[in-house]
């Protein structure tokens, strides 16, 4: 799983048919402090997030699928967003990333 934060929108007006519908977003890796921590890449929502939020994207084409819930197994997807994290509770004390 990558922690990540959402920071933009992709649209494509072409896109594989098995795609149709599927939200795009553009992603910032982050480590566990919060900081930038990567290229930035492109997720499928599973989940509805938005611009801003904190999200754990999985980056594994079979479980991607699965998390995406996709209809046909040959999909291409790479990369799903398939959580919104609003809380990170480590032995440092609680984050909270929304007050």
């Amino acid at each position: 799983m990558i922690f990540s934060r959402v920071v933009g929108n992709l649209v494509a007006t072409q896109k594989n048919k098995n795609l149709k519908g599927a939200k795009l977003m553009l992603l910032q890796p982050l480590d566990t402090k919060g900081a930038n921590a990567g290229e930035q890449f492109i997720a499928v929502d599973a989940v509805g997030a938005g611009i801003g939020d904190i999200v754990l994207a999985i980056a594994e084409g079979g479980s991607a699928r699965q998390a995406y819930k996709a209809q046909n197994p040959l999909t291409p997807i790479d990369t799903v967003i398939a959580g919104i994290v609003d809380v990170i509770d480590t032995e440092d004390g609680v984050i909270r990333l929304f007050d």
